[in-house]
């Protein structure tokens, strides 16, 4: 007997197939098989610059002085920040840094601790 995915939205294991989609009789959601490996495939993969892969709430350390645009301040090396958010974009981090705020920053910028 082939092994069902569990459910994306609750996580059930009593997945079930109905022609060609998948449902779940826990909560009654529906979906096919091709939309799952997609979404698998569709998640941008953020690593820092030691090639470390990042993920959403952990904490970061600044490897180099970053100057703050339209500031005059600049973000010291060494400067931890802690949860983030990993966004699209190109600055793919969104994050609040004690004494300037919130802030988006490029990963090649920080490293994971």
């Amino acid at each position: 007997m082939q092994k069902l995915p569990n459910c994306p939205k609750c996580q059930s294991e009593y997945t079930y197939e109905d022609g060609s989609f998948l449902v779940c009789p826990e909560c009654a959601h529906e979906w096919t098989l091709e939309s799952e490996t997609q979404t698998i495939e569709d998640k941008k993969v953020v690593k820092d610059a030691n090639g470390n892969i990042l993920n959403d709430g952990d904490s970061v350390a600044v490897i180099k002085d970053l100057k703050v645009k339209g500031s005059s301040s600049v973000i010291k090396m060494g400067t931890k920040v802690k949860n983030i958010r990993l966004i699209d974009g190109d600055h793919d981090i969104d994050c609040q840094i004690d004494g300037f705020g919130a802030m988006k920053l490029k990963s090649e910028f920080v490293k994971k601790l």
